[in-house]
């Protein structure tokens, strides 16, 4: 599903036009990323948490030059789905087996 299909999907469902669900969208991404980037995670009951994972430093080969580099300690952005929707995505994939 692509971000205009997203789009599409809450105009039909909340009769907005597709203009206003795409400005509530990317405002919706652009607060999400937001929060990340100043190291706050977002909470969302029943759906899941934009959080940042904290990656430890490291020390890597760049191949071409035939060097070691260092890969300084940074955050990455990860989504940890609720409990009750990962439950629902797995009744539906069993669902799916058992048909």
């Amino acid at each position: 599903m692509t971000k205009a299909d997203i789009v599409a999907d809450i105009a039909k469902k909340t009769g907005v036009d597709k203009t206003t669900a795409l400005v509530i969208v990317e405002a919706f991404m652009a607060s999400v990323k937001d929060s990340l980037i100043n190291d706050e995670n977002v909470y969302l009951r029943g759906f899941g948490s934009f959080i940042l994972k904290k990656r430890a430093q490291k020390t890597a080969r760049n191949i071409s030059k035939n060097t070691t580099i260092i890969i300084p300690e940074h955050n990455i952005p990860a989504f940890k789905p609720a409990k009750s929707f990962m439950q629902e995505v797995a009744g539906e994939a069993l669902a799916a087996m058992e048909s």
